[in-house]
């Protein structure tokens, strides 16, 4: 299996476009109503969706991740984009690497993330809200 791509519904889809357009640049498609970023191999895609109303009331629910070596360096362009930071670059007291916490105007939670390597393990914990 290969992991292909996560869909964002809004019922503003265009508000979101329009910020992560500020965040990754401009969209690899836009067909349908639908817009999709390329991430590595993957894609972060936004469109509307009719069970959807408002914000997230649940943020933390699900997050995604962006893998990238240099995380500050990145979470600086992001913020300087119009990035809604949860919260700013932290570490784990005994695992090498970084992270960083942001919404979209939806408040849908990504993160910025160090890449993870063999000596990462499992114990790291990204599941759980982070602090705001």
């Amino acid at each position: 299996m290969d992991f292909n791509s996560i869909l964002i519904g809004s019922e503003d889809p265009q508000r979101l476009v329009d910020y992560y357009s500020k965040l990754l640049g401009e969209p690899r498609y836009s067909d349908g109503g639908y817009t999709g970023w390329q991430i590595g191999s993957g894609f972060v895609t936004v469109g509307p969706h009719d069970a959807v109303h408002g914000r997230n009331a649940q943020p933390g629910r699900l997050i995604w991740n962006i893998e990238t070596p240099d995380v500050k360096g990145d979470f600086d362009r992001f913020v300087a984009a119009g990035a809604i930071v949860v919260r700013e670059p932290y570490s784990f007291d005994d695992e090498p690497g970084s992270i960083a916490t942001l919404a979209d105007p939806d408040d849908n939670y990504f993160q910025l993330m160090s890449p993870m390597g063999p000596e990462m393990g499992s114990s790291r914990d990204t599941g759980s809200e982070p602090a705001r």
